[in-house]
């Protein structure tokens, strides 16, 4: 009879255990999306072309990554701004960093952004795959972090950005060797691309950022700490969700990706509007009593 019990007993524990809804943290995002983790935007971006890539959110900035044979796949956790205030505006902006990077083909590990207006794509590349970007002639070379950098800009045309598909330029720092930990002045690279004519507008985002081209690889970044004006954004107030947040353009167009954010705490739901969870607690509590009564009338039917 204890027995049975027990059996019982474990049903019961089992079948409600499985009716808490789990959260998206720690699990992979394996298609594309953006939202908050503890402070950080993050966002997962593949374009069209085949190949996968997922993304797991760790503590804080921290994230794991992996790519398999993606045309382009962008990865990354820091902060998306309204758009509403220059570099100097928001303080200095600095980011340490640590990862275990291992690229197999055209792959960067950089801090990575956008500003509007004008509108510019940045980079600031500390590590690299089989190429070293960006493929153009150097604009001068620099000397920050105790790192020299070559300086470029570059032009896309027509190409997806925040706004939608547009002609933008792309301002860029590499690194002349290779590092995987350390800190980036983001401030001051953006001083020196200003001072060669590279003008910046409002800041819209400020990222940790492993991207993957026509390549595979993994990367587990553990340490992505981002301060703005000497803060860590982990203990500023929490950014609205993407939804929510100003479009960084005068007539709101789509972004690269949809603005797809975590799965509620309340879960999936039902062609019917009602949560999966709470079907799944309501089936295990039928289950329990169930239990309990085939429990109780075999007993009785051991006392006869």
């Amino acid at each position: 009879m204890q027995k049975r019990k027990r059996i019982a007993a474990f049903l019961c524990a089992a079948a409600l255990t499985a009716s808490v809804p789990v959260s998206a943290a720690g699990e992979p995002l394996t298609s594309n999306g953006m939202g908050l983790h503890e402070g950080y935007n993050y966002e997962l971006w593949m374009d069209v072309g085949g190949g996968e890539g997922s993304m797991t959110l760790n503590e804080g900035g921290a994230y794991s990554c992996q790519w398999t044979d993606a045309q382009n796949v962008l990865f990354r956790t820091g902060k998306k701004f309204d758009s509403t205030q220059t570099h100097d505006e928001l303080g200095e902006i600095s980011l340490e960093y640590g990862a275990e990077y291992f690229p197999n083909g055209n792959s960067y590990l950089c801090v990575y952004g956008w500003s509007v207006d004008p509108l510019v794509e940045f980079y600031v590349v500390e590590s690299w795959g089989s190429w070293r970007p960006p493929g153009a002639e150097s604009k001068g070379t620099i000397e920050v972090d105790g790192g020299t950098y070559d300086v470029y800009e570059t032009t896309r045309f027509n190409q997806p950005s925040i706004q939608g598909t547009q002609t933008f330029q792309q301002y860029w720092s590499v690194r002349t060797e290779r590092k995987t930990e350390g800190t980036v002045s983001v401030s001051e690279h953006i001083k020196v691309w200003e001072n060669m004519g590279m003008t910046l507008g409002n800041i819209y985002e400020v990222a940790l950022c492993v991207e993957g081209y026509q390549s595979s690889g993994v990367a587990d970044v553990y340490t992505n700490v981002l301060t703005v004006g000497g803060v860590d954004i982990a203990e500023e107030t929490p950014s609205p969700s993407p939804e929510e947040s100003p479009s960084p353009s005068a007539e709101p167009t789509p972004a690269p990706t949809p603005a797809e954010t975590e799965p509620s705490a309340n879960g999936e739901q039902d062609s019917s509007g009602v949560p999966v969870a709470l079907i799944i607690a309501i089936a295990a509590v039928l289950l329990c009593v169930i239990v309990a009564v085939v429990v109780r009338l075999r007993k009785k039917g051991e006392q006869k």
